[in-house]
């Protein structure tokens, strides 16, 4: 069991790095001013269950190949990369009517989880990080490393969960007059493509 000061200075770094502005709590803002603060929470969702799947690479030592081979991670950056752009398409496309949506929980609520979840996993800086990052918190004289190195995940995972969340329902504050508006309607819709856009090539252009 990591011990509770060591838990404290986690939180610390883990809350700082999910408040600087960045790719991730962008998309979160983003989607919830132009869906609702619901589909920005079940995006951050997705976003904090992806860092389970980095944990993991850094517990099982897969994150690794991620730094040695230059195949692997430029095949990966460049499937999130190919994603983003569709999301910046489905924006560029979209009509206001999206914003008075129909569709049930049961089809938004998977669509919104894995579009935040894929995203985050796309990204093998955040794996490559973590394995910088996550070992400084462990030592072998608490107990399983294994055990640890999920612990800690576990924690990033709800401290982003929480700085996320409240991005996501101080921007889908938005919504409502949002929708009243046809015009704020399209120019989000553009806005949300750039981004997705300017994601992506940020994404291609990131260095091992």
């Amino acid at each position: 069991m990591i011990p509770f000061d060591v838990i404290l200075v986690f939180i610390g770094f883990a809350a700082a790095l999910a408040a600087v502005p960045g790719p991730d709590n962008i998309f979160v803002l983003t989607q919830s001013a132009v869906h609702g603060r619901l589909a920005g929470l079940i995006v951050t969702l997705g976003l904090a269950s992806g860092l389970m799947f980095h944990t993991t690479a850094v517990a099982l030592g897969v994150a690794v190949i991620f730094q040695t081979s230059q195949y692997a991670f430029v095949a990966l950056k460049y499937a999130g990369a190919a994603y983003l752009i569709y999301l910046a398409w489905g924006a560029f496309t979209a009509s206001t009517g999206k914003f008075d949506s129909t569709e049930t929980y049961s089809e938004t609520v998977p669509k919104q989880f894995l579009r935040g979840l894929f995203m985050n996993i796309a990204n093998p800086k955040i794996t490559v990080f973590f394995l910088a990052f996550l070992p400084q918190f462990v030592d072998q004289a608490n107990g399983s490393m294994t055990a640890q190195f999920y612990q800690l995940g576990g924690l990033m995972a709800v401290t982003t969960i929480v700085i996320f969340g409240a991005i996501a329902i101080a921007a889908g504050a938005l919504g409502d007059w949002i929708k009243g508006s046809p015009a704020t309607q399209i120019w989000l819709n553009r806005i949300s493509g750039i981004v997705f856009v300017a994601l992506a090539l940020k994404l291609a252009a990131t260095k091992q």
